[in-house]
């Protein structure tokens, strides 16, 4: 499908690239006067698993660790975390989700059992980072939480306890609860019924695992006047009869359905390097990360006919780039490195999730630290912010902002077989009344002028930062240091009623306009 699609884009590309020289380049407009839907906060939101040293020596290191912790956690990544404005982490999984208990995780730490984490790497789980540590983390930077249940290997009611253990202002789940450290209730805004029913969730049939959705959700209680989310697991990338059945047979019971979807720069059996990879292969990736597009569009429109007052979110709480780990490291442990390539895919996918926020209100990139394309690398002691770290922060002005249509020229990039669209973009105008404008030009060689006229829009100051770098191929790391962050852009300017940016090749820029 991939390459049907690449060969269409390229027959546009042909296309305008034969006409006059007048008409190679359509009109540019920002929309100020018709708003779009509110680009929900967690849309911007991550996903931390038991895998690899994502939590253990990510996030945990414990009391009496000589790294600098609060309470167990990282100090540098806390502090990180904080300043990204995190708005919700979901946790445990993933996969590591429909085989963990939840009571391995409460009581003292030293008397939890140890099993092994069979889904990644095969090393020995010792539950010290459980229920109560991860409530806490997410109090601490300021997250809202999303549990995946297990649906896979634990009974209904199991699930069911572990709600009102977190939630119940009263009785014996809240008196254990207190008994354990916290007498106060949490607040569980979502809950997963399952992840990836499909395949490590119990490998169910579209119609078995609707059922289960059923059942499991309607034990999913709670605490008398508050609410809970209800997030189904969703669809293997493609797959829209998944969908399609779970939306017919399960839609009034949940409030969200998931989508999983990986941009792999080569296929399962040999995904690519995260570093060596040449021109080919960076087109290659960009046209299956622009995939995105068309999922969105297939899933929102089966659930359209179900839910036309989109009621049900879609939920992307799995996407990001996955690459063959990095040489020397456990395979089951996903470290891959973070260049600038991957940091623009971040900004296609986020421009994409923005332009569906009439249905998309929540995604989670995979994953928050040291697994795939993680915000943050530690190494011992050593914190590194990655490039798509920075492009989160960069977006931060569109959580909770109304959408504006943003309409760019059809320029095109592409490289032998494949061909994408080379600009990106998004608008917002924020609650204190700022335009904020995120532009990606995929295009590692050529600069975009780009000249936008704006519709209902006054400003008279613009700023911004851009990302970018010498090579796609940078990266930040603890041997070489930082190559990839953001600075001051000074290649923006009002002018006659329009917006004139000089964009580089290879970058993404966030402009404020006041």
């Amino acid at each position: 499908m991939i390459r049907v699609l690449t060969r269409l884009l390229l027959g546009s590309a042909l296309a305008l690239a034969n006409a006059p020289a007048a008409m190679a380049q359509e009109a540019a407009t920002l929309h100020g006067e018709s708003t779009g839907p509110t680009i929900d906060r967690r849309i911007f939101s991550q996903f931390a698993e038991h895998l690899g040293y994502g939590i253990y020596g990510g996030i945990w290191v414990g009391t009496d660790s000589k790294i600098p912790n609060i309470k167990g956690y990282r100090k540098d990544v806390v502090e990180a975390l904080r300043a990204l404005h995190v708005p919700l982490v979901r946790w445990p999984g993933g996969c590591f989700a429909d085989e963990y208990h939840w009571r391995d995780g409460i009581g003292p730490r030293a008397k939890r059992p140890v099993k092994i984490n069979t889904h990644w790497g095969g090393v020995t789980e010792p539950n010290t980072f459980g229920t109560h540590e991860f409530m806490d983390f997410a109090e601490l930077i300021g997250a809202e939480a999303y549990i995946s249940g297990n649906v896979g290997s634990s009974p209904a009611g199991e699930m069911e306890e572990w709600v009102q253990y977190i939630t119940a202002p009263e009785g014996t789940l809240a008196q254990e609860r207190a008994r354990n450290g916290r007498k106060a209730p949490w607040k569980l805004p979502y809950f997963g019924i399952g992840n990836e029913l499909w395949g490590c969730g119990g490998n169910m049939k579209a119609d078995y695992a609707a059922d289960v959705t059923r059942r499991y959700a309607t034990f999913v209680k709670p605490a008398f006047g508050t609410k809970i989310q209800k997030i189904a697991s969703g669809a293997n990338g493609p797959d829209a009869h998944w969908t399609e059945v779970m939306m017919r047979e399960a839609g009034k019971l949940i409030d969200g359905i998931g989508l999983h979807y990986y941009t792999l720069p080569g296929d399962w059996k040999a995904k690519g390097s995260a570093t060596d990879f040449n021109e080919t292969d960076y087109a290659r990736t960009m046209a299956k990360t622009w995939k995105m597009e068309e999922l969105l569009t297939k899933h929102a429109a089966v659930m359209d006919k179900y839910d036309p007052a989109k009621r049900v979110n879609l939920a992307v709480d799995e996407w990001g780039i996955w690459t063959d780990v990095e040489p020397g490291t456990n395979p089951g442990f996903l470290y891959q490195q973070n260049s600038l390539r991957d940091a623009l895919l971040a900004g296609v996918n986020i421009n994409l999730f923005i332009r569906h926020a009439d249905r998309v209100r929540m995604t989670n990139i995979a994953q928050m630290v040291n697994v795939l394309q993680a915000m943050i690398l530690t190494r011992d002691a050593q914190m590194v912010l990655t490039p798509t770290y920075h492009v989160f922060d960069m977006y931060r002005p569109f959580q909770d902002a109304t959408s504006l249509p943003l309409d760019l020229p059809k320029i095109w990039y592409g490289r032998d077989e494949w061909v994408v669209p080379a600009l990106h973009g998004a608008a917002a105008r924020g609650k204190d009344g700022a335009v904020h404008v995120a532009l990606v030009n995929v295009d590692p060689d050529k600069a975009q002028h780009l000249e936008i006229a704006l519709s209902g829009v006054q400003a008279s100051a613009v700023s911004g930062r851009v990302l970018t770098a010498a090579r796609v191929q940078d990266v930040n790391d603890f041997a070489d240091g930082v190559r990839v962050k953001p600075v001051a852009f000074n290649g923006a300017a009002l002018r006659d009623g329009k917006l004139v940016v000089d964009l580089p090749a290879k970058a993404l820029v966030v402009l404020e306009l006041r």
